[in-house]
This record gives C-alpha cells, structure tokens and sequence, in this order.
C-alpha cells in the first residue's frame, strides 16, 4: 500500500541533506547521460550505412565488364568484352536455385519530349526484376513486365521529377513522349529513395532497347538478386564462383580486374555488420564501466549517508520500528533517487542528440538515438543498482541493537 507517512519521511530527509543526495543522483545522471550519448552515436552510424543502400536490394550483386588489360590464352590485352543475352541466359539457367532475381542493364542518354516540353535524361533499358534490386516505388501505374520484354514494346517508366518536368501537375499515365524521335507510351510514374537523381530516371525493356538501338544483343550489365536464405558467408562464396565461372566463359585473366568485376552487397553488408558490431562491443564495455562506476559512486554515498543515519535508526528500533520499515525507508529514498536521476541524465542526453543531430552528418553520424530496448534495460539496471545499494548497507544498520546505535558517534 501507498505509505504517505513513509514518503513524507523521505522528502524530509532529501531536503535535510541536499548535498548528499544531489552527489547520488549526479553520480547516476552522468552515468545514463554517457550511457546514451555512447549509443545514441553507435545508432547514427548504422542508420548513416543504412543510408547509403537505402535505393537498392541489401541481396545484389552488379556484375560489370569493360577492356582487358592483360593478355590470356593468345588473346591480345584491349578488347572490349560484351555481355549477350545469352550470358544472362546462362546465369539465370545455371545458378537457378541461388538466384532470387535478375536483370539486365543497357545504358542511353535520350532527349525525351511532350508537346513543348523537352529535356535529357538518363535510359536503363531493363527486365522486370529490376524493380525489386533497385527498390523502385511505383506511384501510378505498373513497371515493365515480361510480356513487354517478348513483344519488344515501345513502353516507358518515368522517374517522379520526370514527370514533375515533361508534365507538371497533369496526368501523365497513359500518354505519349517522343524518345529520340521513337513515340513511346508511359505505363508508369515511380519514386525512388536514392533522391532527385535516381527519381529522373527512365526505364524501357531491355528486347526493345536491343531491336531499336543497334539491333543486336549486347548487354552492358547484369545484376544478380542472390537468396536471402543463403546468408552473408554463403553468398559472399557464390559471389566469387559466379565471377570466376564468368572469366572462364568470357576468356579473361583471372587477376584482371578491369575487364570483369563483381560488386556484391554482401561484402559491405559483412563489413557494415563486422564494424559496428565491435563499435557496439566497445561502447557497451564503456557504457557498463561508466554504469558500474555510478552503482558504486551511489553505494559509497549511501553507505556514508547510512552510517551519519545510525543514531536516528537506533531511536526508530527503541521506540519500536521493525528492521524491515528501515531497510524499506532507506531503500524507498535509494530507488527515488537513482530514478529521478536515471530519467534525469537519459532526457538530458536525448536532448542533447536532438541538438546536435544535423552538426554529426557530416561525421557520418545520421538520425542518432537510443533503442527503447536499450532505455529499458538501462533504466531497470539504475533501478536495482540502487535498490542493492540501498539494501546492503541499509540491512546491516538494521541489525544493530539501538543501545549500540546510540552510542555511535
């Protein structure tokens, strides 16, 4: 039950001794203020890498070719290596079951305009799968599909800002744009997260990009999706099959790096997870130090500020107080206080990461706070630090005969 007398008698002794107690809850403040300005960073620089993969599949993998630069099995350095349709067939056929999606790309600057509007943009021509490795938002409409991949339609996908260009605030699925002189139909707007320059971005079918432009089957890049299922280590193993099968296929040096290269997420998905994983194991180890050192900073002044107490505990036991009511007053006025500071020291620090959020971006720091898993943990830690510090040296001045505890000086 709710003892107001018990609580009258705390606030009383709170007030009496001002310094003490402002001494125990500093010691607890600093503690949970550290202890949240630590995570609170640590939290910044994992949004801040989630950040820079926020427009594409944490899965793929962009498989680029270019000039050889060294000569292999009596072919001279200097050729240009071209990806076909039918390497993409190859990859899609060969490795199957460790294969989530898989597109194309074929890069073209194109004058694109509406009525009297007109302006350059960026061309991917692409397969469906795309959508999904590059994270495409579609706003209206629908991306490209495979039935106008067979009938190599003259359909195109347009960024928002595209559309905000060509069309400003009229409609703009369902109608007709002059690409390059070649009419196409828009069938869809999309967003993207990447920001403005993803977003001016367009997207046809890779079949019509080949029968319209060159007439032919070349490709300028294949990028993979691998099965989420597969794990870090395993696709990181997939990864460096895929790119020495290639080499094989396509006759390239196995150290030339310029001539095929394979950038899968999966590496800087293990180097993300590897960083801030020690980040996080040193920052705890360093919150925890800062943690204990407030328990024992708190446990030092309560056992002082018992030991000032003794008297006054000797004449509660002789006129008739339990050792359990002063065990339970002095742990009550622990607990309040290393609450209040607790609350006290994680606002503060909170406030403090809300200030000084925009300051950290440019130290790769973005949007830094504190996991509530992390708050409640800390809080319910502060709680029984403080009820252990109150307890032990509080059930020990408890045990003492009140003739004795008059005595005390």
């Amino acid at each position: 039950m709710f003892d107001i007398d018990r609580w009258r008698e705390i606030f009383q002794s709170i007030s009496k001794n001002k310094l003490r107690s402002v001494l125990s809850g500093f010691t607890v403040a600093f503690a949970i203020l550290l202890f949240t300005l630590l995570f609170g960073i640590v939290s910044g620089l994992q949004n801040m890498f989630k950040n820079e993969f926020v427009d594409d599949a944490t899965n793929a993998m962009f498989i680029w070719v270019g000039k050889t630069s060294k000569p292999y099995k009596g072919l001279q350095s200097g050729r240009k290596i071209q990806f076909k349709n039918a390497d993409f067939d190859y990859i899609k056929g060969e490795y199957e079951s460790k294969i989530q999606h898989i597109t194309a790309r074929i890069y073209r600057n194109v004058f694109i305009t509406y009525k009297n509007k007109k302006n350059n943009y960026s061309m991917r021509a692409v397969h469906p799968d795309h959508q999904y490795l590059e994270k495409t938002i579609m706003d209206e409409g629908r991306y490209i599909n495979e039935l106008d991949i067979q009938k190599n339609a003259k359909v195109v996908v347009i960024g928002r800002l595209v559309r905000k260009d060509l069309f400003g605030n009229k409609p703009a699925l369902g109608r007709r744009v002059n690409v390059d002189g070649i009419s196409y139909k828009v069938i869809g707007i999309f967003s993207d997260k990447g920001g403005d320059r993803e977003e001016r971005l367009t997207y046809i079918p890779v079949s019509t990009a080949q029968k319209l432009y060159g007439n032919n089957d070349y490709l300028h890049q294949i990028n993979v999706g691998y099965n989420p299922e597969m794990g870090v280590d395993k696709a990181l193993a997939f990864g460096n099959k895929l790119e020495k099968d290639l080499r094989k296929r396509l006759d390239i040096h196995p150290d030339d790096q310029g001539a095929l290269s394979v950038d899968n997420m999966a590496e800087a998905t293990k180097s993300v997870r590897t960083f801030t994983g020690v980040l996080f194991f040193l920052v705890l180890v360093i919150g925890l130090g800062t943690l204990v050192a407030g328990i024992i900073g708190i446990s030092n002044i309560m056992i002082f500020s018992i030991k000032e107490r003794t008297k006054e505990f000797g004449i509660r036991k002789a006129l008739g107080a339990k050792p359990g009511a002063i065990i339970g007053l002095v742990v009550q006025e622990s607990v309040l206080i290393t609450t209040i500071a607790g609350y006290l020291g994680l606002s503060l620090g909170t406030y403090i990461l809300e200030v000084i959020s925009d300051d950290l971006e440019k130290y790769f720091i973005k949007d830094p706070s504190v996991s509530m898993d992390i708050v409640i943990g800390a809080t319910v830690l502060l709680i029984l630090s403080g009820l252990i510090a109150g307890y032990l040296p509080a059930k020990k001045a408890a045990q003492i005969k009140p003739i004795v505890a008059l005595r005390a000086d």
